[in-house]
């Protein structure tokens, strides 16, 4: 017995299978019909409307990037009048320290250790800054030529931190 046949049978045998032949032909329309509708709403409720508020969003999204693109686009030049040509002046890698030093000891930020990078950068820990100060003599030193190539910050107080920076000259 193959699994058609066997499908058949289990069919054949199944209370609601007969409770169905036992309807009127109207009363197999009325319900398939009811059964048809049912479908149509649940694949529009959970395929189609959700679909449907994806694309919308997308589209909303894509329209608010393109008037930030226009914006950009439009104000390019007046962001580069406004900046000016304040170049940082150039810094050699071996001045990199003592202007560190000499800029921590004026902004009252005591270094801890120095580590001197393969590539010329100085890895440089301040344990116990505060986060206002340290942000302020990051802005100097960029003032100053120096590059600010990583930055590790770890909350230990309120307003203090445990920096570890790698800088980089120019």
């Amino acid at each position: 017995m193959n699994l058609a046949q066997q499908l058949t049978v289990r069919l054949a045998d199944s209370p609601l299978w007969q409770r169905w032949q036992r309807l009127a032909p109207r009363e197999r329309l009325a319900l398939g019909l009811l059964a048809a509708f049912l479908l149509g709403v649940l694949f529009w409720l959970w395929l189609w409307l959700p679909a449907e508020r994806a694309a919308q969003q997308a589209r909303d999204s894509y329209l608010a990037q393109r008037d930030l693109h226009r914006y950009l686009e439009q104000n390019t030049d007046l962001a580069r009048q406004l900046g000016g040509s304040s170049e940082a002046p150039s810094l050699a890698p071996d001045q990199l320290q003592g202007l560190i030093t000499q800029s921590a000891q004026q902004s009252n930020l005591l270094i801890e250790s120095f580590d001197n990078g393969a590539d010329g950068s100085l890895q440089v820990s301040l344990p116990g800054a505060s986060a206002a100060l340290l942000l302020r003599w990051f802005d100097e030193l960029q003032a100053l030529g120096v590059r600010l190539a990583e930055v590790s910050l770890e909350r230990v107080g309120d307003g203090q931190v445990n920096a570890r920076v790698r800088f980089a000259a120019g």
